[in-house]
């Protein structure tokens, strides 16, 4: 196995080896279903798209969870203030979640589960943590966990508990809650029941009505599908603490491995802040849809470094925008080229095994999902695929197709795909438009030339050429393609 990645918790790029030869089992921390999806959300399931893609095109099986939090506090409070029932906020968003997934092409979990769907399981975790010495209950309705029963808290996050003032996110953070702590840096596991919150929004338990902790679900629903000890769990850097830090130490308390690996992506910012509803800075990802091509959205997500941060900006977009044109164009040009020469390319072309690919395309793609360095390969393939047109190479043609499409397709990003069929019914009336008009001046410069009229033609070029436009001269004529 030759995949390295790096681990946020020995902060070191090393091997993935999985439990199991063969199988990689990942846990990602998805969705908390409070309100419209946005960019930063999508980053996380993107970043973790491009791994699942590449280890399956290693050949290695796959169990992929992707969460989704339909209860907690945000969701009770948002709720209410819109006068809705909590389980019916939480689908709504939830849909809207599968629906942004859907639109951007993210290959879907093995399993999805909902915190809702497994209290039962949660509750068994609790019962095991209190049982082991870990968590205690206030004789209230609510268990928390105890944090100096454990040696190894804050190992995840290389913090010391002494210099903790709390081990729960602000807005976690409740009055009623904290009341019956023993040392204000334990956190909840189970939180009683409120007057003031909807009798569905909790469950029975043997401390009384209630509903689980933020973090509880995750340690019971990874140990549920993945086993005690799993291969990768990931998510957004900023949950790295105290969500992942307080799911490792109940999962350790229940004396379970947990993960072997930690994997975060970095942050969506805006002017230097990270990308979230309380700053008001949200792209929902519905609303760009509106403008933005989907696969546009995707190459702006997906082809930075997962723990590089995307500074969000409509440079960004129009880069990532001229890109796919560059990429949709030489699909097309050499498509068209091979049914004209009666040459087709290879039937499932862009499922090239990895012996098959570029060596310095695995090499980067191995080394921690660099795929920068991904990409400038599949440029210079791109690049040779244009000249073969040119030079009319149909041999040439078929293999930097079939080269270009299968790492592309790693990305999420073959333009042939049938995930992206409905864009390219769209850029194809674009490109038809622009080839009528750059058809037009070519065969004006192609008459500038016949008349040896040379500045004429080279100011014909070089105004294309400004414009973006690549002009290549072959024996059967010209041709052209966005540079």
């Amino acid at each position: 196995m030759s995949v390295q990645l790096y681990d946020s918790a020995t902060r070191t790029v090393r091997p993935l080896e999985p439990v199991t030869p063969g199988l990689v089992r990942i846990y990602l921390c998805g969705a908390t279903v409070q309100g419209s999806p946005h960019i930063g959300h999508l980053r996380a399931a993107l970043s973790f798209d491009a791994l699942v893609r590449w280890l399956r095109r290693r050949g290695l099986e796959v169990h992929y969870i992707r969460n989704v939090t339909d209860i907690d506090d945000k969701i009770l409070a948002k709720s209410a203030e819109a006068g809705w029932p909590w389980w019916a906020w939480a689908m709504r968003f939830e849909r809207e979640f599968a629906d942004a997934y859907r639109a951007l092409g993210a290959v879907e979990p093995t399993y999805e589960p909902r915190a809702t769907g497994h209290i039962p399981e949660q509750i068994a975790l609790v019962e095991r943590l209190i049982e082991r010495g870990h968590a205690y209950d206030d004789g209230a309705g609510n268990v928390y966990f105890s944090v100096t029963s454990l040696p190894d808290y804050g190992s995840l996050t290389r913090q010391q508990l002494c210099d903790l003032a709390t081990t729960e996110d602000d807005s976690q953070i409740l009055d009623h809650v904290e009341a019956g702590k023993r040392d204000p840096r334990d956190f909840a596991l189970w939180k009683a029941t409120k007057a003031d919150e909807p009798a569905t929004a909790s469950w029975d338990s043997p401390w009384g009505r209630g509903r689980p902790g933020w973090h509880l679900e995750c340690s019971a629903m990874s140990h549920k599908y993945l086993g005690e000890t799993f291969d990768i769990h990931g998510g957004g850097i900023d949950l790295r603490f105290p969500h992942h830090e307080n799911e490792q130490a109940q999962s350790h308390g229940a004396g379970y491995g947990f993960a072997n690996m930690w994997v975060h992506n970095a942050w969506v910012t805006t002017k230097g802040e990270k990308m979230s509803k309380s700053l008001g800075n949200s792209l929902v990802v519905a609303e760009l849809l509106d403008k933005v091509p989907a696969p546009v959205l995707r190459f702006a997500l997906c082809t930075v470094h997962h723990r590089s941060t995307i500074e969000w900006s409509e440079e960004l977009l129009e880069s990532a925008a001229a890109a796919w044109e560059r990429i949709t164009g030489f699909a097309e040009r050499a498509t068209e080229f091979l049914a004209r020469a009666r040459a087709s390319a290879p039937s499932d072309v862009a499922n090239l095994p990895v012996d098959q690919l570029p060596g310095e395309f695995v090499a980067a793609m191995d080394d921690d999902l660099n795929v920068a360095g991904a990409l400038a390969v599949i440029w210079e393939h791109l690049k040779a695929g244009n000249s073969a047109i040119a030079s009319e190479d149909a041999q040439a043609v078929a293999r930097e197709l079939e080269l270009v499409r299968s790492m592309l397709d790693v990305l999420g990003l073959d333009p042939l795909a049938e995930q992206w069929a409905g864009e390219r019914e769209a850029g194809n009336a674009a490109h038809g438009a622009l080839d009528t008009l750059i058809s037009a001046m070519l065969a004006d410069r192609a008459a500038a030339r016949e008349s040896k009229d040379w500045a004429r033609a080279d100011a014909i070029r070089d105004q294309l050429a400004a414009a973006g436009i690549v002009v290549e001269d072959s024996p059967s004529g010209a041709t052209w393609h966005l540079a």
